[in-house]
């Protein structure tokens, strides 16, 4: 069981001595404090280590934190979290990729497609994508594909747009992060192999996930999506037990300042547990793997804007008692 207190994981670049190393290092966030979790904890110095036998370590970072805070221990070894540059929280081993899993999101891709071929009809179009939706969400299964680790980048990193295409879209969304292996496991029982939740913007280029010389072949999610620094990552993980409700969060981000996403989980056809159990029908979930569950409306495709040098994309997913942290991506060139 985790401690009264919530924190957070996170990983972060020294820029002076702290601790028994002055590089990178796992921290335990409290209210915008850090502590190295290798002074907390010295058997599991790093999120890896925690995963290994994640239930058991859980419970020992939880109480190392309690003890701590009834001390003066926390503050000899807290810094402010400003101190330091953020870095992605983990390198997942596998990473899970869940598209089109939000109801709006679906519906205004599906508009904002018709529109580009001349529809005119915009009304009917946004009937029959809402049917659809609605028998998908009855009788349908998640859609799923497979990312690549080579495109994270930190929360704060600059987002390098690539060349190989125009339409470089935001999609921030919740990623889960699996503790125990989880096969062939019933929706009922799912979120008990969850480790935390972390925040995601799972970039797409939209005009290279469709393969004009190869239209039967469907989609090229590796040119699409797998670009490096094409997967924000962090900063946070939050442990599970300090999410009480994966369908209850806000995911926002804006565009320079400018909401462009704001919807909670809620809109997800596929909830946390329904995606759990998808995936691992097909195949092992084991701990550090990463599965993201789909974004919300409001990417660039729906407004007819895309990412451009010199953007910068904020973005935060919130909810009751529960914050992941903020990213703040800049787009450059390449």
């Amino acid at each position: 069981m985790a401690a009264a207190t919530p924190y957070a994981l996170g990983r972060f670049r020294a820029r002076t001595d702290f601790g028994p190393r002055a590089d990178d290092f796992t921290g335990v966030i409290v209210d915008d404090q850090v502590a190295p979790l290798a002074a907390l904890l010295p058997a599991a110095p790093d999120l890896d280590a925690l995963l290994a036998d994640w239930p058991a370590n859980l419970k020992l970072v939880g109480d190392a934190v309690e003890e701590a805070l009834g001390g003066q221990r926390w503050a000899d070894l807290i810094r402010p979290v400003s101190d330091f540059a953020r870095l992605a929280p983990l390198r997942p081993g596998q990473i899970f990729q869940s598209g089109a899993n939000y109801f709006t999101h679906v519906v205004q891709l599906m508009m904002a497609s018709a529109a580009e071929q001349g529809d005119d009809d915009p009304e009917a179009t946004r009937r029959q994508a809402t049917a659809l939706m609605e028998e998908r969400a009855a009788s349908g299964t998640p859609y799923v594909f497979i990312g690549l680790a080579s495109a994270i980048c930190g929360p704060d990193d600059n987002v390098v747009l690539p060349g190989i295409g125009t339409q470089h879209d935001w999609e921030l969304e919740l990623g889960v992060v699996i503790g125990t292996e989880a096969y062939r496991v019933e929706a009922g029982d799912a979120l008990s192999h969850v480790a935390g939740y972390v925040m995601a913007n799972d970039l797409t280029t939209r005009d290279r996930v469709f393969r004009p010389d190869m239209p039967g072949l469907g989609t090229d999610w590796l040119a699409g999506k797998n670009s490096p620094t094409f997967l924000p990552l962090g900063p946070w993980l939050v442990p599970a037990p300090f999410v009480p409700d994966p369908a209850g969060l806000r995911v926002t981000l804006k565009l320079n300042g400018q909401t462009m996403q704001d919807e909670t989980t809620a809109d997800m056809i596929f909830g946390v547990p329904e995606l759990i159990a998808h995936v691992s029908a097909i195949t092992p979930l084991r701990p550090g793997d990463l599965l993201l569950t789909g974004s919300p409306a409001g990417n660039g495709a729906h407004y007819g804007r895309y990412l451009q040098p010199g953007d910068v994309m904020e973005a935060t997913i919130t909810g009751a008692g529960v914050d992941l942290g903020t990213q703040h991506n800049r787009c450059i060139a390449p």
